[in-house]
């Protein structure tokens, strides 16, 4: 049984081909750019192409797609190109070639506006409930795909997982603040408290998601680290997340100290991944007790297939402002 993995020369489709070799299963990875992963180019918008592309395929991984840091240097048509009409080509493809398992890979940025809390309000518990409110294109193409999905998986049966990832990428944040304020490493670390989970388990979370779509049927899923946190405290971490961290990981200052870093001080949003952990049968392993365990052991709390893999950027040039322009 082939798997064919579209955006094979990104971070997430270089890890499922990187793992998928490595296992042994026949899989065809595809993108735009050529690569080492990457066994045919072209454009996933173009049907011809993914005709080709799909003979002897029964699971489809969807993993290509522009990314938030694109807006700023790529138009809404681009978008709607891409993470649009590009998803239902493949839809189509996948049904006339009588695909058994289609997992989309989608993103927490779909939720938006949703995420932030009115000020003095608690942070956010995200789960799959909460209704997406998108803040750009990318996150407008992004939920519409998604309801792509849903579409072609009521009218024709194919079984559709979507997988909203949080935070997987190793470069340093978007966001110039937190980049002044705390190291790459020390913000990742944080973010695993929260809103961010590594590419090992991005990607083991695809392959059980494949393994069960054709017994959910279509299904949404938050794929993030699993959070410490429990809904009591939610206030606290939007007025104070550091002394809740304390309380939960009374060593977490005396080991943050070896490497220079700080807590956050406030949290505006938690994601829950429970429903992913029950329904698919997901164990994560990269969270913020494991942060801790290897600053205590003197490791880099990234996975070997993080490290591996390493940086890969979003675009061929450089920006004064920061490692990507954001709009």
């Amino acid at each position: 049984m082939t798997i064919l993995v579209t955006g094979s020369a990104g971070h997430l489709g270089e890890a499922l081909m990187r793992t998928l070799r490595a296992a042994g299963r026949p899989a065809r990875g595809i993108d735009l750019k050529p690569s080492a992963w990457t066994d045919r180019t072209g454009s996933i918008s173009d049907p011809d192409f993914i005709r080709q592309c799909m003979d002897g395929v029964r699971t489809v991984i969807h993993a290509a797609t522009l990314h938030k840091p694109h807006v700023a240097t790529h138009t809404a048509q681009d978008f709607i190109d891409t993470n649009l009409t590009g998803t239902q080509v493949l839809l189509e493809a996948a049904v006339a070639a009588g695909v058994e398992a289609f997992v989309f890979t989608s993103t927490t940025s779909a939720f938006g506006a949703a995420l932030t809390p009115a000020a003095g309000e608690p942070a956010a518990w995200v789960t799959e409930d909460v209704v997406p409110i998108p803040r750009n294109i990318y996150g407008v193409t992004k939920v519409a795909a998604e309801d792509l999905c849903q579409l072609v998986h009521r009218q024709h049966g194919l079984p559709v997982i979507v997988l909203r990832t949080s935070r997987f990428f190793p470069e340093a944040d978007d966001n110039a603040a937190v980049r002044d304020s705390y190291a790459t490493a020390n913000a990742q670390a944080n973010e695993l408290l929260y809103r961010r989970v590594d590419i090992a388990d991005v990607v083991g979370a695809h392959l059980v998601a494949i393994e069960k779509a054709p017994i959910l049927g279509f299904r949404r899923y938050i794929i993030s680290a699993t959070t410490p946190f429990t809904r009591d405290h939610l206030p606290a971490l939007r007025r104070d997340a550091a002394s809740v961290v304390r309380r939960l990981f009374p060593d977490s200052d005396r080991l943050y100290a070896t490497r220079g870093w700080t807590l956050l001080p406030s949290m505006d949003r938690v994601y829950v991944n429970e429903r992913a952990v029950t329904d698919l049968g997901w164990r994560p392993t990269y969270d913020f007790a494991h942060v801790l365990a290897s600053l205590r052991a003197g490791e880099d709390f990234r996975s070997p297939l993080a490290r591996e893999i390493g940086s890969k950027g979003y675009h061929a040039e450089t920006f004064v402002e920061g490692p990507y322009p954001v709009a």
